[in-house]
C-alpha cells in the first residue's frame, strides 16, 4: 500500500480574536488554526449569540427611555452624542424608534446617520448589535442604508460607543415625517412604508413632571406606562403598599392594572378613562411619585392586605424581553 504523502500548508496568518471574521461554521477559522469555525473562535461567537444579556442599556444616560423606545413609543428620535465625537462628514447621529423598510440604520445624503431601535436582533445582546450598526453607518455611503448581519461576538457595545456623560431627551413625534427632510419628494417605496407606519402610529406623548413616563391613546380607553429604574422586588412590594392602601391610582377613574418586565426594567402600567389627556395626568402622576418614594423606603414587613395586593399584581406580571 503506497505511503501517504504528508500534506503541506502554507502558513497561516495568526489573526487576534479581533480580526477574526465570521464565516461558515463547517468552513476552516481564519485565524489559521487548522481547526473549522465552529471548534474555533466560532464556539465565542455562538455562545455570545444565545446568551441574553437582560438589561442591555444598563449604564447608558436615560436607561428607562431606551426601553420606552424600544418597546412603547411609535414614533421618536434621540440625538446621540458619541464618546469621541462626530466623524468627518457625519453633521449628527439620531436614534429612531424605527426606519422605513425597517432598516437597521441610514445614512442620510448629507452624511447624518439614523439609528434604528426597533429592529430585531441576531444575538443576546441588543446593545452589541447596535453598536455594531452603528459602526457601520458612520462609514456608509451617504444616502443609502445599512443592512443586518450578526455582530462580533468582541465587538463594542453602545456603552462604549456613546458618550457616558451625554444627555437623552427623546422627542416624540406624531408621525414617521422624520424619515426624511422632504417627504414630497420621497421615492414610491419609502412614501408607502411611511403612509403605513403613519395609519399604525398610537398617539403617543411623553410626560414632563417625572421621568420615563408615556401617555398613550387607544380607542377603547388611555394608559400610562411608566418604565421605572428600582429593583424588581422592592418595587412590587412598594407598589403592593400602595394598593392596599387605596392610593396607588392616578386619580378618579383611572386604575392600576399591573406590569410587565422590559429588558430588566419593570413598567406599571394604569389604565385611564379616555377624555384623560395627558396634560391632565402630569399632577397625579408626580403625586404617585411623592408616594411611591416613600413606600420604597419602607423596610416594614408586607401586611396580609398588601401580601394579596402583591401576589394580584405579580399574577397580572408579563415579560416582553
Amino acid at each position: 500500500m503506497a505511503k501517504k504523502r504528508p500534506q503541506t500548508k502554507g502558513k497561516q496568518p495568526q489573526l487576534t480574536d479581533g480580526q477574526v471574521p465570521v464565516v461558515g461554521a463547517r468552513e476552516p477559522c481564519p485565524c489559521g488554526s487548522g481547526r473549522r469555525y465552529k471548534a474555533c473562535h466560532g464556539r465565542a461567537a455562538a455562545h455570545a449569540a444565545t446568551e441574553l444579556v437582560h438589561r442591555p442599556f444598563e449604564g447608558l444616560p436615560g436607561e428607562g427611555d431606551w426601553v420606552a423606545l424600544r418597546e412603547l413609543v411609535p414614533a421618536a428620535t434621540v440625538e446621540l452624542p458619541l464618546k469621541d465625537g462626530l466623524p468627518d462628514g457625519v453633521p449628527s447621529v439620531s436614534l429612531a424608534t424605527v426606519l422605513p423598510m425597517a432598516w437597521p440604520a441610514l445614512r442620510r445624503d448629507d452624511g447624518s446617520v439614523l439609528l434604528g431601535l426597533q429592529n430585531d436582533t441576531a444575538s443576546g445582546d441588543i446593545s452589541r448589535d447596535l453598536a455594531d450598526t452603528l459602526q457601520r453607518a458612520l462609514t456608509a455611503e451617504p444616502g443609502s442604508p445599512v443592512q443586518a448581519r450578526r455582530a462580533p461576538a468582541d465587538g463594542p457595545r453602545l456603552q462604549d460607543l456613546l458618550d457616558p456623560e451625554g444627555t437623552f431627551e427623546p422627542i416624540v413625534h406624531t408621525g414617521f415625517e422624520f424619515w426624511v427632510p422632504d417627504s414630497e419628494n420621497a421615492s414610491t417605496e419609502v412614501s408607502a412604508s411611511l403612509e403605513r407606519a403613519n395609519a399604525a402610529a398610537i398617539p403617543t406623548v411623553r410626560l414632563t413632571g417625572v421621568d420615563c413616563a408615556y401617555w398613550c391613546e387607544t380607542p377603547d380607553k388611555n394608559h400610562l406606562r411608566w418604565v421605572m429604574p428600582h429593583p424588581e422586588e422592592q418595587l412590587l412590594d412598594a407598589l403592593a403598599r400602595l394598593h392596599a392602601a387605596g392610593t396607588s391610582s392616578l386619580g378618579e377613574g383611572t386604575r392600576l392594572v399591573g406590569s410587565f418586565r422590559a429588558h430588566g426594567l419593570t413598567v406599571p402600567v394604569w389604565d385611564l378613562p379616555t377624555g384623560m389627556g395627558a396634560e391632565d395626568i402630569e399632577k397625579p402622576a408626580a403625586e404617585f411619585a411623592e408616594r411611591l418614594a416613600t413606600a420604597l423606603d419602607s423596610e416594614a414587613p408586607l401586611t396580609p392586605e398588601e401580601r394579596r395586593a402583591r401576589g394580584g399584581l405579580t399574577n397580572r406580571q408579563v415579560t416582553l424581553s
